[in-house]
């Protein structure tokens, strides 16, 4: 069996004192491949040490995450730009919309969302989108550049049926992880009526533990229990399970 963490911040503080041992018991646990999304400039530095260290394993995004735009936000765009000039990176993001806990710079957000998307489109690279409290508006962003080249992923899908046929129309995939395993998350019943075939699987470590570590520190090896909900879920084996999310992930990114 093997996995792809497609998502996870594997490179955050919450790891400094455990973060070798951690990612042994990862592979342990068939993970083959970690995708780190970037934040700001703030983490850009501990993000990309963490690549260089575990170069087999761990593979870095870049990107500006919507919390992360404030008044500086076009320095950090900058910034992001630059380090896409030297180097490949597997994927822009984490980019997006985020109206849950501030809403001072929303017209920011969608200015940095928009710029990142053609970045995606420009690099030929998949865009990685974090949606809270905005799968709505983020459906309509894609929709408005959907050229027949963007590709990417909404990143801790939690949105209805109905957004859900329609990321998959746009030729997105949908990033499941932890809430799945929710007891009152509705996730279950979306993945019920809808095929694997954009379906992809994340932790977004630390954040998000699956149940049965709920409220404590996530890690890229819990990605099973996500696994193993959805062949519940759909009644397969987790075999089968790992072989469409893990091919789906790889044709995503490029792996």
């Amino acid at each position: 069996m093997a996995l792809i963490d497609t998502h996870s911040h594997i490179y955050l503080s919450e790891f400094d004192n455990d973060r070798t041992s951690m990612l042994d018991r990862a592979e342990k646990e068939s993970i083959t491949k970690i995708l780190m999304p970037a934040i700001d400039t703030g983490t850009h530095k501990y993000m990309l040490q963490s690549e260089h260290k575990f170069p087999n394993l761990c593979l870095s995004m870049m990107g500006l995450h919507p919390c992360s735009v404030k008044e500086d936000y076009q320095n950090e765009l900058q910034v992001v730009h630059d380090f896409l000039i030297k180097r490949k990176f597997i994927a822009i993001g984490e980019t997006g919309l985020d109206f849950y806990w501030d809403l001072t710079f929303k017209v920011q957000q969608y200015e940095a969302f928009q710029k990142q998307i053609e970045w995606a489109l420009h690099y030929d690279i998949p865009v990685v989108i974090h949606s809270r409290n905005s799968t709505e508006e983020c459906i309509a962003m894609i929709q408005k550049n959907q050229n027949g080249k963007l590709k990417g992923v909404f990143h801790c899908f939690s949105g209805t049926l109905e957004q859900a046929h329609h990321i998959i129309k746009l030729g997105f995939y949908l990033g499941i992880g932890g809430v799945l395993t929710f007891k009152k998350s509705g996730l279950d019943s979306i993945i019920e009526k809808i095929g694997l075939d954009h379906v992809i699987l994340e932790t977004d470590a630390p954040y998000l533990a699956p149940v049965p570590f709920r409220g404590k520190r996530n890690e890229s090896g819990y990605l099973k229990y996500i696994a193993q909900k959805i062949a519940e879920i759909k009644q397969k084996k987790l075999e089968e399970i790992s072989q469409i999310t893990t091919k789906n992930a790889q044709n995503l990114f490029g792996l």
